[in-house]
């Protein structure tokens, strides 16, 4: 049976500026993504991954090139069609959480699903669920000033979740947290793409994170530089990550 292509990117070309200052950022990409994998995209500072992230997540266009998101030619949708796909297909997790500091844990997360006009109770139900499997039933009454980072985290991935997106973009979603919740949330990601909920693609510049995925894309100067793919071990996959860093200059940061 072929396995369902999430994303597919061919010859993925974006420059900004005008012709006399023009910066080449992506030259030249061909990625495909399947149904339920866990994908990591590391490189240096400038190497291109924020600008791969924003255009497969539909926040930025290509200046050339192909993607498709779960069948769909993003260039031949209309304005209301991209909308609707962004809100049925697409999820996102941010490094600052984004959640409204006004309504408590339990409203942000059913807050998709409630704009989608689902009922009340469908949202309850949803969000319980959500919060059974992220730990954090005993926390949805809480207002985001009263959670860890960690909880605002796995809050706002849950968020992500409610809508049952075809794919989830995580941006730096373990930037702004301690080694136990960074633990904590990519275990939760893993369990997402392994119990086949979601695809993930995360943008990170660490290592240890990166290791929870499926496969490590590494970007260098606009392009994919090699692929690497987990083993049995995932110390023997951070292990080679970081051989791979540190051949191509070090920090990714």
């Amino acid at each position: 049976m072929e396995e369902h292509k999430v994303v597919e990117v061919r010859n993925l070309v974006k420059n900004y500026g005008s012709k006399d200052f023009l910066t080449k950022v992506l030259k030249g990409i061909d990625l495909t993504i399947y149904e339920h994998d866990f994908i990591a995209v590391m490189g240096p500072s400038g190497s291109g991954k924020t600008t791969l992230l924003n255009i497969l997540s539909t926040i930025d266009t290509p200046t050339q090139g192909t993607v498709m998101i779960d069948g769909r030619d993003l260039s031949r949708v209309s304005n209301q069609e991209l909308s609707k796909l962004r809100r049925d297909k697409i999820g996102f997790v941010f490094q600052d959480y984004n959640l409204l500091d006004t309504m408590t844990l339990e409203d942000n997360i059913a807050l998709p699903l409630s704009l989608n006009g689902a009922s009340a109770k469908l949202c309850m139900q949803k969000t319980e669920q959500l919060a059974l499997m992220f730990g954090l039933k005993d926390h949805l009454e809480k207002y985001p000033y009263q959670l860890s980072g960690g909880q605002k985290q796995r809050g706002a991935t849950c968020r992500a979740l409610i809508t049952d997106p075809k794919i989830i973009f995580a941006d730096e979603p373990t930037g702004a947290l301690d080694s136990k919740s960074s633990r904590d949330l990519l275990e939760c990601l893993k369990a997402v793409s392994e119990g086949g909920r979601a695809t993930i693609l995360m943008v990170t510049h660490d290592p240890f994170s990166a290791s929870y995925a499926k496969d490590v894309y590494i970007l260098k100067d606009g392009l994919i530089q090699c692929r690497i793919s987990r083993g049995e071990s995932r110390k023997e996959f951070y292990d080679r990550i970081v051989d791979v860093q540190t051949s191509m200059g070090g920090d990714f940061t």
